[in-house]
């Protein structure tokens, strides 16, 4: 009776620790604690690099990243991180400080980009950047990509 009771407890406290079954958003992190999620836990990261007046940036947001099977996908196998390559923000990534000196507040449209975007090598948006458990970036998913498509790229990194 008492190894049966040790089961039971077993099986209960390890199935309220896995990870959930089913996401309804996709788990956005920042650039800022993605070095430490990785290493509590090593997984692949996509980074989606937009800006804010991206026309397809919009429409991945609005019709890929709400896409249940999408969100599941993303939630269930990677560190999932948006960044605006044109923000004013410093980040701190690998052990070095990336800024937008030339950030301009009031400006309407586009703006200067960020040193961490020339780090991706990004040359358009939205690009999604697929790093390894060691963050060298192993991929870049370029341009609006439907639920289907991204589905399939991300598959290629599971």
């Amino acid at each position: 009776m008492k190894k049966l009771l040790i089961i039971f407890l077993t099986i209960g406290l390890l199935s309220c620790s896995s990870k959930p079954k089913n996401y309804t958003e996709v788990p956005w992190a920042t650039m800022e604690n993605i070095e430490s999620l990785v290493q509590k836990e090593p997984r692949k990261t996509i980074v989606d690099v937009y800006t804010p007046w991206c026309g397809p940036c919009k429409m991945m947001d609005k019709n890929t990243f709400s896409n249940p099977e999408v969100i599941n996908q993303i939630g269930k196998n990677f560190y999932a991180v948006k960044f605006n390559a044109e923000g004013p923000d410093p980040i701190n990534f690998m052990g070095k400080e990336y800024s937008n000196p030339r950030f301009r507040p009031k400006k309407r449209g586009r703006n200067s980009p960020h040193q961490l975007s020339g780090f991706f090598s990004v040359r358009g948006y939205p690009t999604l950047v697929v790093m390894d458990e060691n963050m060298k970036i192993i991929d870049k998913i370029v341009g609006y990509k439907t639920p289907e498509q991204l589905k399939i790229e991300l598959a290629k990194h599971m």
